[in-house]
């Protein structure tokens, strides 16, 4: 199964509650850190409504 590459890229600060969750979700704390995460439907998901505070490679 392939894994997908989730780097936080700017802040969450002035960000909706909903957002700030869902990059907590994704294991992400911190500008600049770098998760790991499986390609599935459910963290397609949650990249989607945080796509313009993180970066994605597919790896």
């Amino acid at each position: 199964m392939a894994n997908l590459t989730i780097k936080l890229s700017k802040s969450v600060i002035g960000t909706l509650p909903n957002q700030r969750k869902t990059v907590e979700a994704l294991g992400l704390k911190k500008v600049g850190q770098v998760v790991e995460k499986p390609d599935n439907a459910q963290i397609r998901g949650m990249i989607e409504t945080v796509k313009h505070l993180v970066e994605v490679v597919e790896a």
